[in-house]
Formats: C-alpha cells, sequence, structure tokens
C-alpha cells in the first residue's frame, strides 16, 4: 500500500507503478536557486521521500531545462552576518546530506547550469546525467567566499587536480569535460535527455529492491571504511539477504532458461 503523497512548497514529488519517484523543484526562480525556504522545503520532501518503502529509485530535477540548480540565493547571502552566515550554509548541509540518505538510488538529471550549491547537491547523487548543454562550476571565490560543504566529495569524484582548478579558478566547464572528469556518468542531446534517464531508471526497476537497497547501503560503507571491514560488512550483508526469498524469486527466470535450454 502506497502512501498519499504530500504537498510541498517548493517541491512536485509524482511516483510511477514502479515506484520510481520523481522530485521537481518549483517555484524557485528559472534558475532553480535555493533560497533558505527552497533549500527547508526539499530538505522536507526528500526527509519524506526516504520514508517510503515501495521507492525504487528517485530523479531529481528542476523546473524547466534552463538549469538542474543554478546555485544558492546570491541576493540573500548578501545580508548575512557570521552567525546567519553558519546557520544558511548550514541548512544547505542538511539538504545535501537528507539526499546522500536517500536509501535507494538517487539520479540527478543535468540540463542548463549546474553551480556552486547545485553541483554539491548533484555530487550527493549516485548517479549524474547530463545534457550537452550543461555547464558546471563552483563559482564561490569569484564572490568572496570559499566552496565548501559538500564540495568537499569533489577530490573522490573528480580527482584532487581537477578539484583545484574548479574551485579555485571559480571557471565554469562543459558536459563534455565534465563527463572525462567523471562528474557525469553519460551526455546526451538535450531532447534525449528523458530517455537517458530511463535507460538507467528501468534496469534498477527491474532488479530486487532489497538488493538494490542493499548494494546503495554497502556503496555508502565502502566510500568511509577500510577495505577489510568493507569486506567483513559484505560478508554479514550477504548472509542476510538470504533471509528472504528475494534472491529464489529474482534467480528463478534464469534457472528455468537454463534448464529449457538443457532440455532441448
Amino acid at each position: 500500500m502506497t502512501n498519499p503523497i504530500p504537498s510541498f512548497a517548493h517541491a512536485n514529488v509524482t511516483r510511477d507503478e514502479r515506484g520510481i519517484y520523481t522530485l521537481q523543484i518549483t517555484d524557485a526562480k528559472s534558475l532553480n536557486i535555493l533560497a533558505s525556504p527552497v533549500t527547508l522545503s526539499l530538505t522536507e520532501a526528500f526527509c519524506w521521500i526516504s520514508q517510503q518503502q515501495d521507492a525504487l529509485a528517485l530523479v531529481i530535477r528542476g523546473s524547466g531545462e534552463k538549469a538542474f540548480i543554478g546555485g544558492a540565493n546570491i541576493y540573500e547571502m548578501a545580508e548575512l552576518d557570521p552567525q546567519e552566515a553558519r546557520s544558511f550554509i548550514t541548512r544547505l548541509r542538511q539538504l545535501c546530506e537528507t539526499v546522500a540518505a536517500i536509501p535507494v538510488p538517487t539520479i540527478a538529471r543535468i540540463p542548463g547550469f549546474c553551480l556552486g550549491a547545485g553541483l554539491e547537491l548533484a555530487a550527493a547523487c549516485d548517479i549524474r546525467l547530463g545534457s550537452t548543454d550543461a555547464v558546471f562550476g563552483m563559482p564561490e571565490v569569484r564572490v568572496g567566499m570559499p566552496s565548501v560543504i559538500h564540495a568537499v566529495l569533489l577530490p573522490s569524484l573528480i580527482g584532487q587536480g581537477a578539484t583545484n582548478w574548479l574551485l579555485l579558478t571559480g571557471e565554469t566547464i562543459d558536459a563534455e569535460q565534465a563527463l572525462r572528469w567523471g562528474f557525469l556518468q553519460f551526455v546526451s542531446e538535450p531532447a534525449t535527455l528523458d530517455a537517458l534517464i530511463e535507460r538507467t531508471i528501468a534496469p534498477i526497476a527491474a532488479s530486487g529492491p532489497c538488493a538494490v537497497r542493499s548494494q546503495k547501503a554497502l556503496l555508502s560503507y565502502w566510500a568511509k571504511s577500510s577495505i577489510e571491514a568493507g569486506l567483513d560488512r559484505s560478508v554479514q550483508t550477504f548472509g542476510e539477504t538470504f533471509t528472504t526469498d528475494e534472491p529464489r524469486r529474482y534467480m528463478e527466470p534464469f534457472l528455468t532458461r537454463k534448464q529449457h535450454r538443457e532440455t532441448k
């Protein structure tokens, strides 16, 4: 039984018959800017999605095709005092951490601008798919502040040298460069971006839901653990998998096809 989807001030959440959720940022200007009310609303929506047991995956997108997220609200930041600045950035940190903690695969759909806090939120996702017109950057130093919070993920995603260039120059890169650096997994023409999203979603939806959640949990653990601890957790998780009938149910079609070929 699925729960009714609540309304959120700056997020339109939908769910298809497979259990694929989509969160679209709404009423955040044409570039989906993260002002504090938007940040708080999105955090609330992501928290709700995290609790949905029928969820298989989540696609995160902006409204329109101009941007994924064009960054945080510069007009709001210009008025901050030191304490307000800490509160402002803490809200953005909590937003990114909420996305990273979602127990199912998260896919960032990235057309147009993906800048600053938007790039950090994309970095917190599991998979990033972009269009050829996408533009990526961390321009904070150009407006008198360092890049912080989930920019910390970038060295592990794109390497230290690429991170140094991006954060120290404040310059932007195109989708081709983001793909070469490994920030994007695939790129398509704008008109086929949704088809690219579906090519990633379809195999996730066809897989064992418990297995996908376990795999994501392992990936998160591996990123922070030693190899030995990761191996130990892997053995434990593999054993726990067989406390359910999911492996048997999902292996059955493969076994049936093999038996059918052998009897021919």
